[in-house]
């Protein structure tokens, strides 16, 4: 038993040694990276596999119910909230336009919104509420856009 017990310990610990080299190297690259879009990269993929490498850790040495229910929780909860933190920091960097445009390999909101501000502008040049409904009415496009643009991707 007492080997088992070592085995285990040693895959313990190589496994909190690889969560903690790959948070590092998380943290490394979100200040080192030039642009929005590597530090999106360097904050979400090492930190979740860092992560899950030290809760596995934890579960070896302590694999009772209690315990590996809470880490199953852990997990899920980071699969679920990190793709929609990485997806809003790369929306509001699109809207802010805080990269330059030749970085994506494919823009599909970039024509959207071009027409639903060029309708803005021609609205805002009628004036009084026929432009207001017009105005509201494409930011409701754009919204219906930009929701299938997250749809897609």
């Amino acid at each position: 038993m007492e080997t088992i017990d070592n085995v285990r310990d040693v895959i313990s610990l190589a496994l909190i040694l690889l969560g903690g080299l790959l948070a590092v190297a998380a943290g490394v690259g979100i200040l080192r990276f030039p642009d929005v879009l590597s530090r999106m990269h360097a904050a979400t993929k090492p930190q979740n596999l860092g992560l899950f490498s030290i809760l596995i850790a934890v579960g070896l040495q302590h694999p009772t119910p209690a315990v590996i229910t809470s880490l199953v929780l852990v997990v899920g909860f980071q699969v679920l909230t990190s793709p929609v933190a990485a997806h809003m920091v790369g929306r509001a960097a699109y809207r802010a336009k805080a990269f330059p445009k030749d970085q994506l390999m494919v823009d599909e909101l970039a024509e959207r919104i071009e027409a639903i501000e060029a309708r803005e502008r021609d609205s805002s040049d009628r004036g009084g509420a026929e432009a207001e409904a017009d105005a509201g009415a494409d930011r409701a496009a754009q919204r219906a856009a930009e929701d299938e643009a997250d749809r897609i991707s």
